[in-house]
């Protein structure tokens, strides 16, 4: 099942490995592999990434990114294959990604001697132009005629565990999603308040905002990375987090409540 009717899909520039994905998907869905295995063998490419970004491998260190980007595709597309569906998945999914951002940025900050604190604010960065994508991407699924309507548009209380997985297992994995994600969600939806009584938003300017979407995210610190640009990857997120206001901006001028 396609996440957006028809009419609502756009050219996800952070979507690039889907393709990747769905070809993965399609070889494990006759077999005993579940979705939660393919989300632990996406950390385990993360974290191969990391080793290389330490031994100095940087071409093989923006090749795990990039591998760990489809495989990060491939969960999902295997649940829908299967047709089990979970909100466990779902959230280790989001628990792994914020875990892996955070290795990422400190491996880079150690490697290139870039300051702690500038890392942190990268790291905040990060996550706030990844949740003002999610924001407006869960936004337009939710009103998409036949969308997905696994992910809501605010998270007040754990959901009602799906066939298959056990509610405590639920409720742990969205009590520590809320923890690490829950700030960076309050803090978009601050800046946006109105943005999800909007009726729908054009293809180009969701394309526009996929440029805050994990995968391409992963791509600039991929591509950055065997350029030999390294140091460059902390203050270029830091500048990059300010395009927030201007597509805010956007939303606000152009596609009023």
């Amino acid at each position: 099942m396609s996440k957006l009717a028809a009419q609502d899909k756009f050219l996800d520039l952070s979507d690039y490995g889907r393709t990747f994905g769905k070809f993965l998907a399609n070889q494990l869905k006759n077999t005993r592999f579940t979705p939660i295995h393919v989300t632990l063998l996406f950390g385990v490419s993360g974290l191969i990434a990391i080793y290389c970004i330490l031994e100095g491998s940087y071409f093989w260190a923006g090749f795990f990114i990039v591998l760990k980007s489809g495989i990060d595709a491939a969960d999902g597309e295997l649940a829908r294959l299967k047709n089990t569906p979970s909100y466990t998945g779902r959230y280790l999914d989001s628990v792994f990604d914020i875990i892996l951002n955070f290795l990422f940025l400190m491996t880079i900050c150690y490697v290139s001697q870039t300051s702690i604190w500038m890392t942190f604010l990268a790291f905040i960065g990060i996550q706030l132009q990844g949740t003002l994508y999610n924001y407006y991407y869960v936004i337009l699924r939710n009103k998409s005629v036949g969308g997905d309507t696994t992910s809501k548009i605010f998270e007040y209380k754990s959901p009602r565990a799906l066939p298959g997985e056990t509610q405590k297992s639920v409720d742990i994995l969205f009590t520590i999603y809320t923890i690490v994600y829950g700030t960076f969600d309050k803090i978009i939806h601050l800046l946006d308040k109105e943005a999800y009584k909007v009726k729908t938003f054009p293809n180009w300017f969701m394309t526009l905002v996929s440029i805050y979407g994990l995968g391409f995210q992963l791509l600039i610190i991929a591509v950055l990375l065997p350029m030999g640009l390294i140091e460059f990857i902390i203050p270029f997120f830091i500048f990059f987090t300010l395009m927030i206001f201007v597509i805010i901006g956007i939303r606000k001028t152009f596609f009023k409540v």
